[in-house]
């Protein structure tokens, strides 16, 4: 069909493709103009280039608290100390008490080193020469010295003092320079603790002397440990006439002189 124009007909000239690409600067046939991409370029990001690797999260190491962990591991030592230490203790008051007695650092155990001084009730007036001082056992008067924690600030008969020891009690002797802040600690071991007296003795070899029936310990000082550990393990045990002698209604007065003929209770 021809098209009547004012310059007479014309034909609509046919595009032939001739295979070559378009000239540089000029937008590819189908390209958006003004996008200054060619056609068919896929968008950044866009799915041209298929789904993205997910980004694996860097991992920060941080360093463990220590505090809590030493302090559980201090708390579990101290714990298993504690139940150690009554372990230990339990199986060492399981003991019987001789031989918790002889377990005592420096303590002197008469009854082995001379069966004979310790058999006891041998009742005699007059003064008695002992051979150990201050005595630990042998022949004493029948009056004993009241031991229901008597605190002696004078010598006393060595005679009545060991028919004490027979009854269970123990003896403490000082010398009587000991200061007296020793003095006054050794006083709050006795007083009022019955089966318990004590008296300044002259010539001790050292400053504080304990006596069981049989046994003796020295010591340097009111403040050693070994003092509780004697008193804990022989009052009342070194009895050789039992837990139920008495302690009471004693001789009271001081003095190295021992009474004789004087009216006891019947034990």
């Amino acid at each position: 069909m021809s098209i009547s124009t004012p310059g007479g007909e014309q034909r609509r000239p046919t595009v032939v493709s001739t295979g070559k690409k378009p000239a540089a600067g000029r937008p590819a046939s189908g390209a958006k103009a003004g996008s200054g991409k060619p056609a068919g370029t896929p968008r950044a990001g866009g799915g041209g280039k298929g789904p993205r690797k997910p980004i694996t999260p860097v991992k920060v190491s941080q360093g463990r608290a220590k505090g809590p962990i030493i302090l559980f591991v201090v708390v579990g030592l101290v714990a298993a100390g504690i139940i150690g230490v009554g372990a230990w203790a339990a199986f060492q008051g399981s003991k019987p008490w001789e031989e918790r007695a002889d377990a005592i650092d420096g303590i002197v155990n008469y009854r082995e080193k001379d069966p004979e001084l310790v058999k006891g009730s041998n009742h005699q007036p007059g003064k008695v020469n002992y051979t150990i001082l201050p005595p630990v056992a042998g022949p004493h008067n029948q009056s004993w010295q009241n031991c229901m924690g008597d605190v002696y600030d004078a010598p006393i008969a060595n005679e009545h003092a060991v028919h004490s020891l027979e009854h269970g009690a123990i003896w403490v002797t000082y010398r009587p320079d000991l200061p007296a802040d020793q003095v006054s600690k050794l006083a709050d071991k006795v007083r009022g603790n019955e089966k318990m007296l004590m008296s300044p003795f002259d010539g001790l070899d050292k400053p504080i002397s304990l006596q069981a029936w049989g046994y003796q310990l020295k010591v340097d000082n009111a403040d050693d440990s070994r003092i509780d550990e004697f008193i804990k393990t022989l009052r009342v045990n070194a009895s050789i006439e039992g837990p139920t002698a008495l302690c009471n209604q004693g001789i009271t007065a001081t003095g190295t002189t021992p009474r004789d003929g004087v009216q006891m209770p019947t034990q």
